[in-house]
């Protein structure tokens, strides 16, 4: 073999045992999308390691990872979905609560001293914005509330779906409803900060909203498994739990 021939035979070789990627993704609930942002970058400063975020709503990415998405860790807006998840085999450890959400209700339209749930009733509120019950942990909660305070009977016919929680935000937002329900941390982010009145509803209201994460299996000799690992065991971090707290969460 000449030198050449040599050189190219070792450059293949080479190629042929380059590393395969070990960033990870994450799949992440739509009202921790803003958190998710500060804790990737904590993250990514800390060890050099490079996730992706995909975010939707709780409900949906399940089914994904269902149907075999290639996630990494999973970050719920509760903890019915990741238990899901570990029930059918997709984890091989039981999720993890990280945090407890806190429910709003949010008006571009509706002065702060006169937003409360009963004036939703009013016949001068036409449309609510509220996250979809089926999918969303903040909708569900969303319907507690008004049922408890005994006004969904006369308001349900106002009702608005988002598909999820960030959809829930543009429809306030943009002022085509009134009036709508979302999450505090997405009230606090600096995309959506001064943006209308909101007030925090009481959390007796509703059952605690207990975001809960999980980390999805790998095999053994997956190239993503140790960052997984290090990246679940950040999520439960003091440096995370301070973002959280900075959002709102509990």
């Amino acid at each position: 073999m000449n030198i050449q021939r040599f050189f190219l035979f070792f450059l293949v070789f080479l190629a042929g045992c380059s590393k395969p990627s070990e960033e990870i993704v994450v799949a992440t609930a739509a009202n921790v999308q803003y958190v998710m942002k500060e804790i990737k970058a904590e993250f990514e400063k800390e060890t050099g390691k490079k996730i992706d975020i995909v975010v939707g709503s709780s409900g949906k990415l399940t089914t994904q990872i269902r149907e075999g998405a290639p996630f990494d860790v999973f970050v719920s807006a509760d903890t019915k979905y990741p238990q899901e998840i570990f029930k059918n085999g997709g984890s091989a450890e039981k999720p993890r609560i990280y945090a407890l959400g806190t429910l709003v209700l949010w008006s571009k339209k509706i002065p702060k001293a006169e937003l409360n749930v009963e004036v939703l009733a009013d016949g001068k509120i036409k449309k609510i914005a509220i996250p979809n019950p089926e999918t969303a942990p903040y909708g569900e909660a969303a319907i507690q509330v008004l049922k408890s305070k005994n006004v969904f009977g006369e308001i349900e016919k106002k009702l608005v779906f988002g598909e999820s929680i960030a959809q829930t935000a543009q429809y306030i937002t943009s002022g085509n409803v009134e009036a709508g329900f979302n999450a505090l941390s997405i009230v606090l982010s600096p995309e959506m900060k001064d943006q209308g009145n909101y007030i925090i509803l009481d959390s007796t209201d509703y059952k605690p909203i207990e975001q809960a994460a999980i980390l999805l299996n790998h095999s053994e000799d997956s190239p993503k498994k140790k960052t997984s690992e290090q990246f679940y065991k950040f999520l439960y971090s003091q440096k995370a739990k301070e973002i959280f707290q900075k959002y709102g969460y509990k």
